[in-house]
């Protein structure tokens, strides 16, 4: 399949004019990449922003995970690429004004299922190879599982964050019903939350539950970025099997 032909952006030019040739090769290198991810979060999020303007996000997350590729780390260029385009790309989104309340949610149960994904490639590159397929398959199904288990916290989280880090309380339009599902699952929810080892609880807890960002929540605790990404989805996957267990 030919490699799409995308336009010219901002994030073209600048590489062109002002990086090595290494950043460039890698950038221009993983374009395909940024179509992909864009219809695949369009289809995410609905119709509420243009594919163009996710492409548009994305080369500049990719341009930045050119800069930032660090070959020390053992991780595949593509693989950390894919992160920042997606990352990108919510965070270029979230930014937007005007979006749907139910758009918003769907930005916070895709970013928390990003974290995810990115906390267990972390383990994986930092890990020995898994020796059976046995052992792989169950990678793989607590990954998918963690996964799905942050994209669901995400969705029904209570609060928002805005671009700036501070929280947004969203009056939602849920009927009587919606309202009592979404406070039941909450609850069951904070109630998980509990039962985890402390840390991964508070970092849980206050970056969901209490509206806190990440990063200040990970910074406040004495953890890594990496490190609390690796809770974090250390985290979901205990949830994932808690709610396994109860189902």
């Amino acid at each position: 399949m030919a490699t799409p032909r995308f336009p010219s952006s901002d994030a073209t030019v600048t590489a062109r004019g002002a990086d090595t040739p290494e950043v460039l090769a890698r950038f221009e290198g993983e374009l395909e990449l940024v179509e992909i991810i864009g219809r695949q979060v369009a289809r995410s999020i609905g119709s509420a922003v243009e594919l163009d303007d996710l492409r548009s996000f994305g080369r500049e997350g990719l341009l930045d995970a050119a800069r930032k590729f660090d070959t020390e780390r053992g991780v595949p260029f593509r693989a950390y690429a894919n992160f920042r385009v997606r990352g990108a790309m919510i965070d270029g989104v979230r930014a937007m004004s005007q979006l749907p309340r139910r758009t918003h949610e769907r930005l916070n149960g895709l970013t928390a299922s990003l974290r995810a994904s990115e906390g267990a490639a972390d383990d994986s590159f930092s890990s020995p190879v898994t020796s059976t397929r046995a052992q792989a398959d169950q990678a793989l199904a607590d990954h998918l599982a963690a996964m799905a288990t942050a994209l669901a916290v995400g969705l029904i989280a209570p609060t928002r964050l805005g671009e700036a880090g501070e929280r947004v309380q969203v009056t939602t339009d849920d009927n009587p019903e919606e309202a009592v599902v979404r406070a039941q699952l909450l609850s069951a929810v904070a109630e998980a939350i509990e039962a985890l080892p402390e840390e991964e609880a508070s970092l849980v807890r206050r970056h969901y539950l209490e509206g806190e960002r990440f990063d200040q929540v990970a910074a406040s605790l004495g953890l890594s970025k990496s490190w609390a990404s690796r809770l974090h989805t250390r985290a979901m996957q205990k949830l994932a099997k808690r709610f396994r267990e109860r189902a």
